[in-house]
């Protein structure tokens, strides 16, 4: 009966179509990914492929995925800039540096090595947020000069924006006694985002703080009451909401092509020094020299034990344990708010963490391999997390449902499962097959049915960069900023606001907490407190 269903074809209608006209299987899939789906992308395709359009259409509407859309991103249109927003930055390391770039100003050295590169035009091209940068606070010098440096040199500048005077702060109380300041960006070391974040809005200025956004139970929670009591507009450092290809994975998800989603697979795979925080040391692990002299130590520690200086702890400081959680601070909470993001699960019921320290053997104290498993009987799923610093296989991002499965990145792969009951038709005629996706999106690629290369660098197979708006290579930082000062004006709530900091806090301290004490930890939801 198999046998004879895969020599025949039907239309939309279950009408049997003649063998001359069936489409080969292959051929199929990759006109399929120039159905509407994937918008004004999948024209290219259409124009490649000689067969009837309007039987695209049939079989696409038979598999549930004809009348998906690339849904309007209204935060991302042109508005009316509104009034001038004037911007402090806490903390001028590499990510302040990149945070600066996209909100239009950049330092000039990096101008010429953009120029040279052929990237300038990308970022002169970007839109101008009409914000002016007004204070630069670091502990370190070197760091602070550079800021000016970058905050004074506007790279997209307007008839209509205002450049103003910058001014180097030497604590963040300085500047935050500034009333002319508006808002501040934090992006220092983890261990003073609840600390800055909860002053700030204490200020009556908005945030946007990297993440993670605390260290401790007690830090959220009083970084939480503080914002809800506020006036301020609080945003969270995570973009890839941002990203066009995680506005497809929404709609996939609402349309329920991938059925119950009982199990979810995050990773994160690296296996090189600077991706295990070995940053700023020679081939023997020793410092390399530099200006710890004009590094204010003492603030730089704030509120954590008192140790001599250490070039290793100021560049290096997520190997321990004082001031981040590691892998779990750093990787998974991009894993954790692409989930949220998409299924809303907040907060899971139990946590269990293990792991250790097997391939850098240095002075670190957070784990090298990690694995956490997540608990949501709420939501009748389970998340896992899958983490190594001594390898660099690409695993993937993976919504695991039981009529396909999709993996998510800066591309999508949606892959029927071979026990479907959606498509038992489809793959029992060989239309489909459950060996190869079925739909592959990958807009950043420029080809809708090209695979991500394995060479692409870790941050960007996470979608945590850039992406195509009509077209457009846009950072996805630039968005996410972009959406933050859009809500200061109009007072509507960003997308990473105090509540997904919150559930997402909460969750990362119950992994590290398992962790350290070597026990399943639980949320009790009533009392509002981890047990």
């Amino acid at each position: 009966m198999a046998t004879n269903k895969k020599q025949d074809n039907y239309n939309h209608q279950g009408e049997e179509v003649p063998r001359k006209s069936a489409i080969q299987r292959r051929t199929l899939l990759k006109a399929f990914a120039g159905i509407p789906v994937l918008g004004l992308m999948g024209l290219g395709v259409l124009q490649k492929r000689s067969f009837d359009k309007q039987q695209q259409h049939a079989i696409a509407d038979e598999l549930g995925l004809g009348k998906i859309r690339l849904s309007p991103i209204s935060r991302h249109t042109a508005r009316e800039k509104g009034e001038l927003i004037r911007i402090g930055i806490v903390g001028f390391g590499n990510r302040a540096n990149q945070l600066v770039n996209a909100l239009g100003f950049m330092h000039p050295e990096d101008m010429e090595l953009k120029q040279k590169n052929g990237a300038l035009d990308r970022w002169l091209g970007q839109e101008s947020l009409n914000i002016a940068i007004v204070g630069i606070c670091d502990v370190f010098d070197l760091h602070a000069e550079r800021g000016l440096e970058a905050a004074g040199n506007r790279i997209n500048s307007s008839a209509n924006d205002v450049t103003l005077p910058v001014k180097r702060y030497r604590h963040y109380h300085e500047m935050l006694a500034v009333k002319e300041i508006d808002a501040v960006i934090i992006a220092t070391p983890d261990h003073h985002h609840a600390p800055m974040a909860i002053a700030a809005a204490k200020a009556g200025k908005h945030v946007y703080c990297e993440k993670s956004p605390a260290q401790s139970e007690d830090e959220i929670n009083e970084l939480y009451k503080v914002i809800k009591a506020s006036k301020i507009t609080y945003q969270l450092g995570h973009q890839i909401p941002q990203n066009f290809i995680f506005q497809q994975a929404k709609e996939i998800i609402q349309k329920n092509i991938l059925g119950k989603i009982s199990l979810i697979e995050t990773t994160s795979n690296r296996n090189t020094a600077s991706g295990a925080w070995i940053r700023h040391l020679d081939d023997k692990g020793q410092a390399k020299p530099g200006d710890e002299q004009s590094i204010d130590w003492g603030q730089w520690l704030g509120g954590k034990p008192k140790v001599p200086f250490s070039i290793d702890r100021f560049y290096n400081w997520t190997k321990w344990f004082d001031y981040d959680m590691g892998m779990i601070g750093q990787l998974f909470t991009h894993e954790y708010d692409a989930v949220n993001q998409l299924l809303g699960i907040g907060i899971p019921r139990s946590v269990s963490t293990s792991g250790g320290i097997y391939y850098w053997k240095d002075n670190r104290e957070i784990p090298d391999l990690l694995h956490c498993v997540f608990e949501y009987p709420n939501h009748e799923l389970t998340m896992l997390y899958s983490a190594t610093l001594a390898s660099s296989r690409n695993r993937g991002r993976v919504f695991m449902g039981n009529e396909a499965s999709m993996e998510l990145g800066n591309a999508i792969n949606i892959t029927v499962d071979s026990n479907s009951t959606r498509f038992k038709k489809q793959l029992e005629n060989g239309t489909i097959s459950p060996s190869e996706p079925l739909l592959t999106l990958n807009p950043n690629s420029g080809n809708v049915d090209a695979v991500t290369s394995a060479t692409e660098k870790y941050y960007s197979s996470r979608g945590l960069t850039d992406t195509y708006i009509d077209g457009k290579l846009v950072d996805v930082t630039h968005l996410h900023l972009k959406e933050w000062l859009d809500c200061i004006r109009s007072g509507e709530t960003p997308t990473a606001n105090i509540e997904r900091a919150f559930e997402e806090g909460i969750t990362i301290v119950m992994a590290h907490r398992s962790y350290l004490e070597k026990r399943t930890v639980e949320w009790d939801p009533i009392s509002r407190k981890i047990i």
